[in-house]
């Protein structure tokens, strides 16, 4: 049925007293009749939180987490399955997936055309005959209302001693379907700065703040001036934290040298969501306790991400209502790296409820 929501305090969206939401899901600009009214209490109410990075075709790869655990009932309206499923088995993905789902789910293409079916077990870059770039156009073109961008994971566990070709290769791919490329970075080969040089504005670098050896934008001084440049163009620094990618030093440093990232994502799976992800919540409390201000923490897991993946921004007057109730908790909770390190947040992201149409689910944070 229709909602009204009343006293909430917004972020990263106008300011208003109310969001009316009609019987078909939209926001309208007057109040609907006999609309449900829910009182917010005070907390904050943003966009709906997007976790551009996850991993969701349970079943269809063998890390993937089920849509409903990395959604709603963690404060999630969107997502993005990055690069699970490639062209031999995307229709999977969208029909058992993407299609059921109350939550707006969107795709990146892996290039390899197995995608994650046995993620590092049987690589899905080994050599040329893991790619089929006909085919791989044709899928994206078939469902370009679902598919956000192409992804390569170009690291040395990857693709062994192919080095930046697979990555080139999906470039060329993404630029011939005019979508973004989404790189994985991590072990050389390839050297992260040859990642950079094939980079375009729109491009999105994720595991940017991972602290890997060789693999790092930390690795020397005029390298982590190439990120921030390259950030300062246009190229999107995704977190994509996983159960490797992720460094408190790193990000701690980079912020405070002013690399901010565009999106905090979690890359959720099954090797990670009992920690130390746990899901999108804690994640950006991490970021926050790092030195990200709260406004830019709330803009990297609504505004930005949402326009990555092509949808509204901000839900506004005929779109489908997509909004997130938050407050922000005082803590003392030990929370750990892809590395290991601990650190103890004092303020932690609180998901209450999203409103997904004209639904509205509570929702709340994992505990592990």
């Amino acid at each position: 049925m229709a909602l009204t929501l009343t006293n909430f305090k917004a972020v990263s969206m106008p300011q208003v007293d109310a969001i009316h939401v009609g019987d078909d899901g939209r926001v309208s600009a007057t109040p609907v009749a006999g609309a449900r009214t829910i009182d917010c209490g005070g907390a904050y109410l943003s966009p709906g939180w997007c976790d551009l990075h996850v991993h969701v075709w349970h079943g269809g790869t063998d890390i993937s987490v089920r849509a409903a655990e990395a959604g709603r009932t963690t404060g999630v309206t969107a997502m993005a399955d990055a690069g699970s499923a490639g062209e031999a088995n995307f229709h999977g993905l969208r029909e058992y997936v993407i299609e059921p789902h109350s939550e707006t789910i969107r795709a990146f293409l892996n290039i390899g055309s197995i995608g994650l079916v046995a993620c590092n077990r049987v690589p899905e870059l080994i050599d040329m005959r893991s790619i089929d770039i006909e085919r791989t156009l044709a899928v994206i073109e078939a469902n370009r209302d679902v598919i956000c961008g192409v992804k390569v994971r170009a690291s040395g566990v990857i693709v062994g001693g192919w080095g930046i070709t697979p990555a080139k290769i999906a470039k060329r791919v993404a630029d011939v379907a005019r979508l973004p490329l989404m790189v994985h970075v991590g072990e050389a080969p390839p050297l992260i700065d040859e990642v950079f040089d094939i980079l375009t504005p729109g491009d999105i670098v994720t595991h940017c703040f991972n602290g890997k050896k060789a693999g790092s934008i930390r690795d020397t001084a005029a390298l982590f001036d190439q990120a921030r440049r390259l950030a300062e163009d246009g190229i999107r620094m995704d977190i994509g934290h996983g159960q490797a990618s992720f460094c408190f030093e790193t990000a701690r440093a980079s912020i405070g040298d002013g690399l901010r990232p565009w999106s905090i994502s979690t890359d959720l799976h099954l090797r990670n969501i009992r920690g130390p992800v746990l899901d999108l919540a804690t994640t950006a409390s991490k970021l926050m306790a790092i030195g990200l201000p709260f406004a830019d923490t709330i803009e990297a897991i609504t505004v930005h991400p949402r326009e990555t993946m092509g949808l509204d921004p901000v839900p506004g007057v005929g779109s489908r209502a997509e909004f997130t109730l938050f407050t922000v908790a005082e803590v003392d909770q030990d929370v750990v790296d892809s590395q290991g390190n601990h650190m103890r947040l004092a303020q932690m992201l609180e998901p209450v409820a999203t409103v997904i149409g004209a639904s509205y689910e509570q929702a709340e944070r994992r505990l592990g």
